[in-house]
């Protein structure tokens, strides 16, 4: 998956109130419906776009599949994200010393 994929499933509002929830609990498709003011088919189409995106897995259990949130699912946009920090901290040491460079010491 890239971060691309996540940031697009992750840019729906519904989708991310479905991930949200499940962060919190995993559930099946009935109980995860109950829980939003949308219908079941929609909170199906949703949670196909967020297992596609790498976000969520979905587990048989019985006559349900209930769905939790995979831990490696947010690796990509992590990564992703850490690179702009990884540029800003690199940046913010070579001004500060830059600034180091161009002060004059003081002469005792």
């Amino acid at each position: 998956m890239t971060y691309e994929s996540t940031l697009i499933a992750l840019a729906d509002t519904r989708r991310r109130m479905l991930f949200e929830t499940l962060a919190m609990n995993p559930m099946s498709v009935a109980d995860l419906a109950q829980t939003q003011p949308i219908s079941r088919p929609a909170v199906s189409q949703h949670l196909k776009v967020l297992e596609n995106a790498g976000l969520v897995t979905a587990s048989p259990q019985g006559t349900k599949r209930i769905y939790a949130v995979d831990p490696q699912g947010l690796a990509p946009l992590r990564r992703y994200i850490d690179g702009f920090w990884d540029d800003a901290l690199t940046a913010f040491a070579d001004h500060i010393q830059a600034q180091k460079t161009k002060t004059p010491k003081k002469e005792k």
